[in-house]
């Protein structure tokens, strides 16, 4: 019966997340071919389209596997002079994501982690500090010639956030990564006029959002599921 009730899972929602994940790897390649982009600024969407589909399980390993992407998206985010979404690859999501898979392997349930949610006070603290930091970025940006600042600040700070939200395994990260993944979307079309090969990053993007939307019911479904075991 179990094996059943598995097959059933990746019959319905596994499958369909990997006929889009070849669609959006197709329609990339397609895109980069046309735009004659470099392979290597192409390389961390091919792997992000993998992470993006573990994500959609919770799983853990996509931290991994996102630690270490964060590297080559940083070199791409200094080549279309994005520094501060560069700042954030390198210096936060490199080491965040890899400490991330350490915690969630420590506190590991099943392929995921022990989840668990915010306080209104944190909840309030959180929005305060995001807003005194986008005051900042907002002020910091154009000092050093970054360019789509407003966009760039807000998905920067909210890609710091996502983060520590992960790693705590708070479930509001996927809320957060919705935000988020939208704003991206809108700067990347923002960025199409200028710079038309990142229509793969556009690409990527849309995929992104409907990815977040699985992880963020899924996410919840999982911490419904452990607060029940706990209280068993």
């Amino acid at each position: 019966m179990q094996k059943a009730t598995i097959k059933q899972k990746l019959t319905k929602k596994d499958m369909a997340i990997f006929v889009l994940l070849g669609i959006t790897a197709v329609l990339i390649t397609v895109a980069g071919i046309y735009y004659r982009q470099s392979f290597l600024r192409i390389l961390p969407l091919y792997i992000s389209i993998v992470i993006s589909m573990l994500q959609t399980r919770v799983n853990r390993f996509a931290y991994l596997m996102g630690g270490m992407n964060s590297i080559l998206y940083g070199a791409v985010y200094i080549y279309y002079k994005l520094y501060g979404a560069a700042f954030s690859a390198l210096l936060f999501s490199f080491p965040i994501q890899i400490l991330t898979f350490i915690r969630w392997n420590k506190h590991k349930r099943g392929n995921s982690t022990a989840l668990r949610k915010l306080s209104n006070k944190q909840r309030v603290c959180i929005i305060l500090g995001y807003s005194a930091s986008l005051a900042v970025m907002w002020f910091l940006l154009p000092l050093i010639g970054s360019q789509y600042v407003f966009l760039d600040s807000a998905t920067t700070l909210l890609g710091i956030l996502i983060y520590f939200l992960t790693m705590f395994a708070y479930i509001e990260y996927t809320s957060f990564m919705l935000v988020n993944c939208t704003i991206t979307t809108v700067l990347y079309i923002t960025m199409l006029k200028a710079e038309p090969e990142t229509m793969t990053y556009l690409i990527y993007s849309i995929y992104s959002i409907v990815c977040t939307a699985f992880a963020f019911f899924e996410a919840r479904k999982l911490y419904r599921i452990q607060q029940n075991e706990n209280m068993t």
